[in-house]
């Protein structure tokens, strides 16, 4: 495959500031996942052993040796990542970072908005993916206290490279994909040029249910004068599928049917010919950097989004928690919907980046303006028929048509969202101390077309202290907050509601052994999530706001090469509580995944890698007030344990690889609600790949 600018795998360790004796037990070469730069999560190009918070990336080689497919594949190697609390999915991506919901961002702007109304990015076009832990305000805004997933976009580099590929695999899955770089002859360091695009034809584990996409992706990057760099990056991504996610009733798949029967979890509950998920999204963004002087430089990201989806899905009617969707021969009422989805965005971050001494302090400061107006529209339609579905032997008869379902659609207003915030960041190093302190203000208008309005403002507090202590052991502590802004009236006070606010503490050690090619991380925090709805407890509050949630875990990652063998290690413990006392729904406690790869770099067997990994996710519970008993009902679902295989052959410029997912096809079910839904988890499945690269 071909290769940017940025390193893969390995990153040169900088002591900064210190004693020579402090330099040389940090100067070496040291493992990471990826590179930070100025345009990824923390929009800074300090180390990850330098920074103190917990941060997690896999790269495009990552994809590739450990067979990922999706988003939320590239996720599963984390540490303290729910990679899919809802089961295998094809509308989306919808992992989740510490418990708590995860916003989507492409090179530091927040790309997804609500839900169904644009494609899911292809591991194609990235470079590498990257999750902050944690509360992440100050940087980037109104965001959820559990972290960020941010992607990074392939861009031009100075050679002129090529990768063209196919794939073949499980549910005939066909795809070809072509990355080309090009640099100007003569000018390689000015004018580059790269084009990514994929096409793919591909069935699902769901017979009915198909993955079909394609993708345009061209970037330009421009360096006119000395300190000087400009990228355009586009994208067209036309999707068209189904949704995977069919609501199998709890009754026949978690709990027993009146005749024993079970439901087959690969079964199809839409209608043919009405079902589907068809989205579209174009999206510019423009990146810049100026260098203004030898320690001070101006840079920016700047993007327009326009997306759409037209989402059509029939399922077994809901009839409220605990209460049975099947009969005693296993027919359940059928419901259609409908929604006509849309999306657009303008948005950019501009900052000023500076390094200057105070004393003996270093300080490396970060000053930006943050602006984004967004608007989302969602046209619904609800159709209940009397018509039902067999859950047993499903037949699809009588479905209504489109027409008939869109005759039902009411035109929903449409929400503007724009957000205005200004920040300032600043890193001192003292030594082998290394501080960090920044603080954020916000404001966010949000407008219903034709409807009421509302403006929150919020200032955002983060702080930070490492040692670079001696052996590679560096301690660090840290405080962030975070603010999401809720729409509405509190009904008790007549006051507008409250954003809700996260706070959250962390402390941890990362280790980076002398001499040795390794990265380890071990990490506590405790988050407090506070004005949610009052929980169920809670009768004549004060107000509608008092509801707190509290989230306790603890996080080891370790990544090592040794020789020609790659290490990749993670554990992750979650306590979580909601403000009914319960746990957070789909949120295991523990989870745990080793992945290792060994290259042969000599001899006759030179080119050849092999290996593989395990995962285990624990059991994940889901709670909530019986509509029969008016108890606390909870469904609790058992964790499983999958393995995926890796094998690979590199010849010149020829490069063969498959790779297996879930390789014993272990039949699992990721969580089961109480308003009586089950979500099957990703079935086995095996790839094939041809590369070819020049």
């Amino acid at each position: 495959m071909i290769i940017g600018a940025s390193p893969a795998f390995a990153q040169e360790g900088d002591s900064g500031t210190g004693d020579a004796n402090a330099a040389s037990t940090q100067t070496n070469t040291i493992l990471v996942t990826g590179a930070l730069t100025g345009f990824g999560a923390t929009k800074s190009d300090t180390p990850i052993v330098e920074v103190a918070r917990s941060i997690s990336i896999e790269t495009a080689d990552d994809f590739d040796d450990k067979g990922f497919q999706s988003l939320d594949d590239a996720l599963t190697y984390m540490a303290g990542v729910t990679a899919e609390p809802f089961g295998f999915s094809t509308r989306g991506d919808f992992s989740q970072v510490r418990g708590l919901d995860a916003p989507e961002y492409r090179d530091n702007l927040q790309f997804l908005f609500g839900f169904y109304n644009n494609p899911r990015p292809d591991l194609f076009t990235l470079e590498q993916v990257e999750v902050l832990k944690g509360p992440a305000s100050v940087l980037y805004g109104a965001a959820s206290p559990g972290g960020i997933i941010n992607v990074v976009t392939k861009r031009p580099f100075n050679e002129t490279a090529g990768e063209i590929r196919a794939e073949y695999g499980s549910f005939d899955r066909m795809q070809i994909a072509g990355d080309f770089n090009f640099a100007v002859p003569g000018a390689e360091d000015e004018a580059m040029f790269r084009f990514v695009g994929l096409y793919r034809d591909a069935g699902t584990q769901i017979d009915e249910v198909e993955d079909n996409k394609l993708v345009i992706a061209p970037a330009f990057t421009l360096r006119p004068a000395n300190g000087t760099e400009i990228t355009l990056l586009a994208n067209y991504t036309d999707q068209d599928t189904d949704t995977a996610h069919q609501f199998y009733p709890v009754t026949g798949t978690f709990l027993p049917s009146q005749d024993g029967r079970k439901i087959d979890t690969r079964e199809y509950f839409g209608a043919p010919g009405f079902n589907a998920y068809k989205s579209e999204s174009f999206a510019a963004t423009l990146l810049a950097d100026q260098q203004l002087t030898a320690n001070w430089s101006l840079e920016g990201v700047a993007r327009y989004v326009d997306s759409s989806s037209d989402y059509r899905q029939a399922w077994p009617s809901f009839l409220g928690n605990g209460v049975p969707r099947i009969d005693a021969d296993g027919n359940a009422g059928w419901t259609f919907y409908l929604s006509d989805r849309k999306s657009e965005q303008y948005a950019f971050d501009m900052r000023i980046r500076g390094e200057f001494m105070t004393g003996p302090i270093e300080h490396a400061l970060l000053a930006g303006v943050q602006y984004q107006d967004v608007m989302t529209d969602a046209d619904n339609a609800y159709l209940d028929t009397i018509n039902t579905i067999n859950v047993f032997n499903p037949q699809y008869q009588n479905v209504p048509s489109v027409a008939d379902v869109r005759a039902q659609r009411v035109d929903g207003a449409a929400n503007f969202v724009e957000e205005l915030g200004f920040y300032i960041s600043n890193q001192m190093t003292l030594g082998d101390l290394v501080g960090t302190a920044g603080v954020r203000f916000d404001q966010v208008d949000n407008a219903v077309e034709n409807g009421a309005a509302q403006e929150d403002d919020a200032t955002s507090f983060s702080a930070g202290l490492l040692w670079r202590g001696p052996g590679g052991i560096s301690p660090y502590v840290s405080y962030a907050e975070s603010f999401e802004p809720v729409v509405g009236v509190d009904t008790m006070t007549g006051d507008q509601l409250l954003p809700q606010q996260g706070r959250q503490w962390e402390a941890g050690i990362k280790w980076q052994p002398a001499g040795v090619n390794a990265l380890v991380t071990l990490s506590a925090f405790n988050i407090e999530q506070s004005n949610l709805p009052n929980p169920n407890a809670l009768v004549g509050g004060n107000s509608q706001q008092e509801g707190v949630a509290k989230i306790k875990g603890m996080e080891l990652e370790a990544n090592a090469i040794i020789g020609g063998l790659r290490l990749d290690g993670n554990l992750g413990y979650l306590d979580t509580e909601d403000p009914n006392g319960h746990r957070v729904t789909a949120i295991p406690e523990w989870q745990s995944s080793l992945f290792a790869l060994y290259k042969i770099s000599s001899g006759s067997l030179r080119g050849l890698s092999f290996g593989g990994g395990i995962r285990h996710v624990g059991g994940s519970e889901s709670s909530g007030i019986s509509a029969l008993t008016g108890e606390v009902l909870t469904y609790r679902t058992s964790g499983y344990t999958v393995g995926d295989l890796s094998a690979a052959f590199e010849y010149g410029s020829w490069e063969l690889r498959v790779t297996a997912r879930n390789v014993t096809n272990e039949k699992y079910l990721t969580v089961c609600l109480v308003r009586g839904d089950c979500y099957p988890g990703e079935r086995g499945s095996v790839t094939g790949t041809v590369a070819f690269n020049f």
